[in-house]
């Protein structure tokens, strides 16, 4: 035992001189230092609440930094009345899959209707903002329940937009946001932009921007780049500039303390998951770069308890995929051969060998390079196997430019090297529009 306690005095003396320096991937539990613009408008701003009544776009994300959704903060307020809560993809409640029909319905606790901006419409019809208890009545009652009264559903004054970005063009809320502001435009409604920050940091600008308008959709309505370095904030106020042929009415409360360099984990405010597959920020970190496996035969790890960090195929070896990845010493990054049995989506039920993405070090690591190179390995080990979905790869890449230089043979370096025009452009049409 004298033995024992030599030894737990020892470690606990090495431990106590180790250096102060950690690598960028640490996670360390900070008190929060962030507000989100949620608590910025409610202790400071409320006036462009108070006496008005309000329409929330929100999901589960929308909460201060005690977890108290926005849609209860502003019900509790009896100066303002919450007229209707408004769902992006997966709803408000944040319950549905991806690409699932989310459908209109009355909200049990808030007593609101609820519109889905991903079921009847991805843009707000004008019904859902103006004429509301007609628009209402127009839907079949088995779908949307028992109706409230018409002095229940009161037009709204101001549209309030509450959600967490995962700053990747592809993700569905930059255009569920976009169409949200265009329609309060048509109906002369103040739009206000709550801001959050971006997660994966407002410095990091990655891949081609979106050849627009030949590849404008709703996972990628302009043309910004696919890993932008913005809020949600800054991106409205860059959209409603440049893009919105009728200007909104849009005011932004910034998020309060936060710095761009910051990741989400620095912030001190608690993730929820903005989506079913978008569990952490570890996940958020590798998402611009894995998602594109969607557009290919390979699984990008739906299903899984590690979604877009873990990519393969029942006929992919991951020993030898990890062993050619990490001869290439991308920088930033390791792969570990991994095998998995997806639960939903691709080969559900079926074996798969591939590897799980490991970021050891996020200041350097680019998702998208790494994405590329490691299509590219697959592609050159199971040359019979591999395929493109081409129309849906070039749809959320913005552009055909990389699919068609990935099936010539180009190498990742020459790929990546023709992005950097575009971004430069970016760069210095972003300026004006930085908040923070």
């Amino acid at each position: 035992m004298r033995g024992v306690g030599i030894l737990v005095a020892s470690l606990l003396l090495i431990a106590s001189c180790q250096p102060e320096n950690r690598r960028s991937t640490d996670r360390e539990t900070v008190a929060p230092s962030v507000k989100p613009g949620l608590e910025v408008l409610l202790a400071g701003h409320a006036d462009l609440v108070r006496g008005r009544r309000v329409g929330l776009v929100t999901n589960p994300t929308g909460v201060d930094g005690s977890l108290r959704p926005a849609a209860g903060l502003l019900q509790a307020d009896p100066e303002i009345k919450l007229v209707a809560l408004y769902g992006p993809e997966h709803g408000v409640r944040g319950n549905a899959q991806a690409g699932e029909y989310v459908p209109f319905v009355l909200d049990p606790k808030y007593g609101v209707p609820v519109f889905s901006l991903y079921g009847q419409s991805l843009k707000p019809d004008p019904g859902m903002l103006r004429n509301m208890d007609a628009y209402m009545r127009s839907f079949d009652t088995q779908d949307s329940g028992k109706m409230p009264e018409a002095s229940m559903v009161d037009d709204i004054d101001v549209l309030l937009y509450d959600i967490q970005d995962v700053g990747t063009r592809i993700y569905t809320y930059v255009a569920t946001m976009a169409y949200v502001m265009q329609a309060c435009a048509e109906a002369d409604i103040e739009f206000v932009i709550l801001d959050r920050p971006n997660p994966i940091n407002g410095l990091t600008l990655e891949g081609p921007v979106l050849d627009y308008p030949a590849f404008s959709s709703f996972v990628g309505l302009y043309p910004i780049p696919l890993r932008h370095g913005l809020t949600l904030g800054e991106l409205a106020r860059l959209f409603n500039d440049r893009f919105l042929t009728k200007k909104a009415r849009l005011t932004v409360v910034p998020a309060e303390g936060w710095r761009r360099e910051m990741w989400f984990d620095q912030t001190g405010l608690p993730w929820v998951i903005p989506s079913p597959n978008m569990p952490t920020v570890d996940t958020a970190t590798v998402y611009s770069g894995q998602v594109f496996f969607e557009g290919t035969n390979i699984s990008e790890g739906r299903g899984t308890t590690k979604p877009f960090e873990l990519f393969g195929a029942p006929w992919i070896d991951g020993y030898d995929l990890a062993r050619v990845l990490n001869a290439l010493g991308l920088p930033g990054v390791r792969f570990r051969e991994a095998w998995f049995t997806p639960t939903f989506s691709k080969f559900a039920g079926a074996a798969c060998g591939g590897c799980q993405i490991h970021v050891t070090d996020r200041s350097v690591y680019r998702p998208l390079e790494t994405a590329l190179h490691a299509i590219k390995a697959i592609r050159h080990l199971y040359p019979e196997r591999f395929a493109f979905h081409a129309g849906y790869f070039d749809k959320i890449m913005g552009t055909d430019r990389v699919r068609t230089a990935l099936e010539r043979g180009d190498s990742v370096v020459s790929i990546v090297e023709g992005f950097r025009a575009g971004l430069a452009e970016f760069e210095a049409l972003r300026k004006p529009y930085l908040l923070y």
